[in-house]
């Protein structure tokens, strides 16, 4: 893997994801994202699948806040992000919201991987973070 961190665009998955979301001008292909992790249901989740959602669920937090836009996403999410008129529904946030969860469950392979690195909590608490500024 080339790039590998516990920040949403610290691996390649999520920075070729980043840049198909640059190529569309609404939320269709973060509810994608969502959509893949949530609609897997209880069977084991793929860490490329997670690793996009936890990518869109970046995205979403930095299209409902000029900060993190600027200081957490990289330029391509920042370019999409000043093009959208469109803003995230309450149901697109439930969405972003089950996916980090089952991100963050047993049954994720992602998890599974972080688990066995030194950066876990970190990895955790970026994640637990976004699920905050989601919103409840």
């Amino acid at each position: 893997m080339g790039a590998w961190s516990h920040e949403p665009f610290g691996n390649d998955t999520a920075l070729d994801w980043a840049a198909e979301l640059a190529t569309v001008k609404n939320l269709a292909v973060i509810e994608a994202a969502f959509d893949a992790v949530n609609e897997d249901g209880e069977d084991y989740l793929d860490a490329s699948a997670g690793e996009e959602a936890v990518a869109a669920a970046q995205a979403l937090a930095g299209l409902m806040s000029p900060a993190i836009l600027a200081n957490a996403c990289p330029e391509s999410v920042q370019d999409w992000a000043r093009q959208m008129a469109e803003q995230p529904n309450p149901a697109l946030k439930r969405k972003a919201r089950q996916a980090l969860q089952r991100v963050l469950s047993e049954s994720s392979e992602l998890r599974e991987l972080w688990e066995e690195t030194d950066d876990f909590t970190a990895w955790q608490d970026s994640l637990r973070g976004l699920q905050a500024v989601i919103g409840a």
